[in-house]
């Protein structure tokens, strides 16, 4: 995902808070309580996940048509370091390497996303279909099956072909709801007979908010206090389009499902007695997860969205709101479109009442009312907008569960990076916010949240957006300055094997085990990576040693 929270880092305070601020929430349970020690329901899955871009790198091989990521990383200055992922991980050709890795993580499912450009390069189905772009998304979902691993497929994973763009301004124009259907039905089509969970959208409050708002992310345009509403307008609508599509035409013959991935950080109140700061915890969540879910589920946004952008566009002036709206009809098209809720979960804010006057102008984040702070003492291990918060995760998911019914829930995205100039496969940072985050879920699904499944975010370290690849989700290390991109296992992947063949947590004295043996198995890591890399440098100084030639005098 990743770093989809990276555009509110200027929206952070630092605020120093006691550890007794926020007790007793109102509107969910909010029951911290000691670890608890106990199993997951029968037949729990446990996953881990990627992403296309992200991973695959061959950004121009066998076919494959340029996505906006292509050519917004290849401008300079808009990714860290001038960093892209024209060849990533590579994942494109080490595709039984990494399904080794996945078995040897005795992982239940795989999530990954295809590629729009790479299987319809212009992103028009009746232009052009690549045929070796289907064949290795082929190749990807029979090996795992083979391997007995289940295939959950996200179809839009940020990487709209650039021609869309470039013809019709992309997610800012209706006319993507038709083109990304005729993809998805595609998909459906080529991958339905074996691929049975299919995810529609990963994020979509990134695609809208740091790709139209604030110019982060792909296609980087600032359309402040518009651009973001209007592209989740059509994302929505497409989401429901491609839904009705595999309930009417494929799902009576393929029997899958089809669901969406949201992701949202937790907001709590600073002050729990303070009805100001309360509402505005609730609005912070509304306007991030709630934007596409409660439509998802109850057919229109938010009330506390159309109050606020209503209110604040008035002021402005402006004879609309500048959030658009849904028809009846489309309300009722829309209402009930998923089988499950993705959710990606990482972090953590406290939340207060902050009135942004509209004289200021208008952009999602003033149209809030809302300030985001941080306690100090938190842990911030890697990215700067990523403190482990595991309380929050519970939160979250108690909250989905009451306002939307109580939905079917895969955990599609949770994890935590680092942000080190040095190498470091003994993750014990890592260890310990996937001890604790998979154990909050633990307890949610014990709240009654109907949890189904849990994914590692994520399986590789790989190109993190506008971050290039200076943050690193990985249960494995890749090594990118060899051509090769080797992996090698951090500690982690030793721990998160044995939650997953427990099921669970058995007790103390043997979760302390999992992790003193993981963090033993490291450093032999470490020594197979630092043998590599000196075997690396001393062929690369053989490699650049000067030529001698036998010297001949002039006769």
């Amino acid at each position: 995902m990743l770093s989809g929270c990276a555009g509110r880092v200027c929206h952070v305070l630092v605020l120093v808070l006691c550890l007794s601020a926020a007790e007793d929430f109102d509107w969910t349970k909010n029951d911290r309580g000691s670890f608890y020690y106990g199993t997951f329901p029968t037949g729990f899955s446990w996953g881990a996940g990627s992403s296309a871009y992200q991973t695959e790198g061959a950004w121009d091989k066998d076919g494959k048509g340029l996505s906006i990521w292509d050519v917004f990383s290849h401008k300079k200055g808009k990714v860290f370091l001038n960093d892209t992922g024209d060849y990533a991980c590579e994942g494109y050709y080490k595709l039984k390497d990494d399904i080794s890795l996945l078995k040897e993580l005795n992982l239940n499912h795989y999530r990954f996303s295809i590629s729009w450009p790479r299987v319809i390069p212009t992103g028009i189905r009746s232009d052009h279909v690549n045929e070796k772009g289907i064949k290795y998304y082929d190749t990807l979902i029979d090996q795992l099956l083979e391997n007995k691993i289940t295939p959950i497929v996200t179809l839009y994973h940020w990487d709209l072909p650039q021609v869309l763009q470039e013809k019709y301004g992309g997610w800012q124009n209706i006319s993507m709801v038709n083109y990304f259907n005729d993809f998805a039905s595609l998909c459906f089509e080529r991958f339905g007979n074996r691929v049975k969970h299919w995810i529609t959208f990963n994020n979509p409050w990134s695609v809208a908010v740091e790709g139209y708002e604030t110019g982060e992310h792909a296609p980087g345009l600032k359309l402040r206090g518009t651009g973001a509403y209007r592209a989740a307008h059509h994302i929505i609508k497409a989401h429901a389009k491609v839904w009705h599509t595999y309930d009417n035409q494929w799902r009576n013959k393929q029997n899958g499902v089809v669901g969406i991935s949201l992701s949202g950080d937790w907001g709590e109140p600073v002050d729990i007695t303070n009805l100001k700061d309360i509402e505005a915890a609730e609005r912070y969540v509304q306007f991030y997860l709630g934007w596409f879910a409660t439509p998802v589920f109850h057919g229109d946004y938010p009330q506390v969205m159309k109050d606020f952008v209503g209110r604040k566009s008035a002021q402005q002036g402006l004879g609309t709101s500048r959030l658009p709206t849904f028809s009846s009809q489309e309300k009722s098209y829309i209402k009930g479109t998923c089988d499950f809720l993705g959710v990606g979960h990482f972090t953590t804010r406290y939340i207060t009442q902050k009135t942004y006057p509209p004289g200021r102008g208008s952009t999602y984040f003033a149209d809030r009312d809302l300030a985001e702070l941080v306690d100090p003492r938190w842990p911030d291990p890697g990215s700067e907008w990523l403190y482990s918060v595991p309380w929050g995760f519970r939160r979250l998911l108690n909250f989905v569960k009451t306002q939307y019914g109580n939905p079917m829930i895969y955990i599609t995205e949770n994890g935590v990076s680092e942000k080190m100039k040095c190498t470091e496969l003994c993750d014990d940072w890592r260890i310990q916010y996937y001890k604790d985050y998979i154990n909050e879920m633990l307890k949610a699904i014990r709240d009654g949240v109907n949890v189904k499944g849990y994914t590692a975010w994520s399986l590789l370290d790989k190109f993190e957006w506008d971050e290039g690849f200076s943050e690193r989700f990985g249960l494995y290390y890749v090594d990118f300055k060899n051509k090769n991109k080797p992996r090698y296992p951090k500690a982690s992947v030793q721990f998160y094997k044995r939650i997953i063949n427990f099921n669970g947590f058995p007790n103390l004295r043997e979760v302390e085990n999992w992790k003193r043996k993981a963090t033993e198995t490291c450093s032999s890591s470490n020594q197979l990576l630092a043998a590599a890399r000196r075997k690396s440098k001393e062929n690369k100084d053989h490699a650049e040693m000067p030529k001698v030639w036998p010297v001949h005098d002039e006769v």
